[in-house]
Order: structure tokens, then sequence, then C-alpha cells
């Protein structure tokens, strides 16, 4: 009686472990970047993985948020846009290393960090748009954008716009204080206008015969061309034409949006699981597709509207490097006056 009564029991206890669904695997995301945006990308993971993703929109101050909450924080990983708020994550110690072949495959060296603490997942470049009536201009450097050739002829929004001083960053690392404060204050005296405005503003007022070229990021096109911006931005896109310029000697400079796992992510593999998947080419296709963005994937496809603009070949500058000369770039904004 007392094993048919051990056997009773432990029958019970199995049929109750079978009735009790098994606690459904998570990952906690910290984002800086619009949900809708990203919400193909999650609802695809969810999909594939059958991991549940609950997002946190943090607008601003996401390091601020993460450091605060402390070891408590249940951020699993962290995605923001911009090299300059990727490294600062990594530079307050709100990352850990991680460990993935899948994502060391996919990713580029120069666009992830060697340890694994930070990721690029999607890129965008920062090209000229140029007078759809100026055939000559085929092909550009940064370099010559301080040409007195252009003078007056030039659009751009503020120098203090973290687009272009990332630009301004990568142009320290390649030429040094002196030689970009010069090249500065040459592309200042070639202005059409005060800087400032948006990216889209530079299309618009090539349109309108202010300036000959400016220089924006590339996924503008795309929201133009493509017609979320409506008719009106349509016809700005239709008054250019985009040219890749690259450094002397170099490529076309490149911003990312990016990731880390959070450095107390309670659910790490899920979060990792989460990357790894962001750079599948079923991702990279979303990347591609909702925002206009190039992959990072090698051999990924752009969207048609980016894949007409030309081949990418981004610049190698290492993104930490660009990142720390940010400060020193905002400096010589103000000292040569360039939003004045």
């Amino acid at each position: 009686m007392a094993v048919r009564g051990v056997c009773l029991v432990v029958g019970f206890a199995s049929l109750l472990a079978g009735a009790i669904p098994a606690v459904a695997q998570e990952v906690n995301l910290y984002t800086t970047r619009e949900p809708g945006l990203i919400k193909p990308l999650l609802d695809a993971f969810t999909r594939s993985s059958g991991i549940k993703v609950n997002t946190v929109l943090v607008d601003k101050g996401l390091a601020e948020r993460v450091a605060a909450e402390g070891e408590r924080s249940p951020a699993d990983v962290l995605m923001t846009v911009d090299v300059g708020n990727l490294m600062e994550l990594v530079d307050k110690g709100l990352a850990q290393p991680v460990a993935s072949p899948a994502l060391d495959a996919a990713i580029p060296a120069h666009l992830r960090a060697a340890d694994g603490r930070w990721y690029a997942l999607s890129l965008r470049a920062r090209v000229a748009y140029v007078d759809a009536g100026l055939g000559d201009v085929q092909a550009l450097t940064y370099e010559e954008l301080a040409d007195p050739k252009w003078k007056g002829k030039i659009c751009i929004r503020s120098g203090q716009h973290p687009y272009n001083t990332a630009l301004i960053g990568a142009y320290l690392a390649r030429h040094g204080e002196e030689k970009t404060e010069a090249w500065l204050r040459g592309l200042k005296a070639n202005l059409a206008r005060r800087a400032g405005g948006g990216d889209r503003e530079v299309a618009r007022d090539i349109k309108a015969d202010l300036c000959d070229l400016g220089l924006a990021n590339s996924y503008y096109v795309g929201l133009m061309r493509g017609g979320k911006g409506g008719a009106e931005q349509k016809s700005w896109a239709d008054a250019i034409k985009v040219v890749l310029p690259t450094f002397a000697g170099g490529g076309t400079h490149v911003n990312v949006s990016g990731a880390v796992v959070a450095r107390n992510a309670p659910n790490k593999d899920a979060a990792v699981k989460l990357l790894e998947f962001l750079v599948t080419e079923e991702a990279q296709a979303i990347y591609a597709q909702s925002n206009y963005e190039y992959p990072v994937r090698a051999g990924a496809k752009a969207d048609p509207i980016i894949a007409a603009l030309g081949p990418l070949n981004p610049d190698t500058t290492p993104l930490p490097e660009i990142a720390k000369n940010r400060k020193l770039a905002s400096m010589l904004v103000d000292k040569v006056g360039f939003d004045n």
C-alpha cells in the first residue's frame, strides 16, 4: 500500500506539472528608436523564437536611466541611434561582453566591439544632395567641400547636430585638429545660408535654387522618394541627385543604429538571441524596407531606392574614435562660428 500511495502521489504531481504551462521566455528592450520603426523586427523575432519582447521607449537619458536602476534594472538589451549614444553606454559600464559566432560572422569587424560590448545593426550614410542639373558632379570628397569653387553654394543643418559632429569627428581622426579647423572655416565660407534646418530642407532649398549641394543622411532620400513625406517632399527629392562622397583615400562616412546587452540583464540568453536575430537576412531586409537604412550584414540587399544611389563603401575609421572626437568637434564648430 505504501508503494502504491507513492506512485499515486508521483502520478498526480506529474499531471499537475503537465497542466501548468511553462513560463514563456521574454526579453526586455530599452530603446530610443520609434516603436513603429522596430515593431516589424520584434514581431518577426517573437514569431521565430517564441520569445516575447517587452519594449520600453526611452526618448532621452537612456544611459542615465539604466545607471540609476543599477543591479535591479530589468533591461536586457539597450538599443539606440548614433555612435555617440552607443559608445556612451559602453563608457559608462552599462554593457557586458558577448561571445557570439553568429554576430561576429554577420557584422564586419569595424562595426562591432572586439570584446562584444557593442554591435552596429544598421547604417546610414552622410551623402551629398546635388542639384539634378549639375551633370558634371559625379564624385566628391568631403575634403572638397571647403574648396572656394563652392562658395555660396552649400546648404547644411547645424554643425552641432549629432549627424555633423560625427562627420567632423571622423575628419578629426583622419586629419587632426588644425586641418579640421581649416576645413570647417572653408566649409562655412561656402554656405549659401546659415547652417540650420533639417536634412530634408537641404533638398527643399536646392529645389528653390538657394544652393547647389548639401550634406544629408541617405535614408531621408528613401523617405522622400518613397512618398512617406508627402507629395511636396517627393518633389524636393526629384530635384536632386545623390552622390556618395568619400574621404580622400577612404570611404563614405556612416553612422549607425546599434545595441548592447545590458550589464545586469536578467535574461541574457534571450538578449543575445534577439541581437543575433537582428542581423539575420530576414531582419536586415526589414531594416532596409521600414526605414531605408543600409543593412549591416555583408551581402544583404538595401531597399531599391537606396540601392539606386550606388554601391556604398563605408569608411572604416573606428567608431569609438569618432565618438571620442565628438567633444572636440563641437568645440571647433563654436570656435569657427559655424552656426552663426
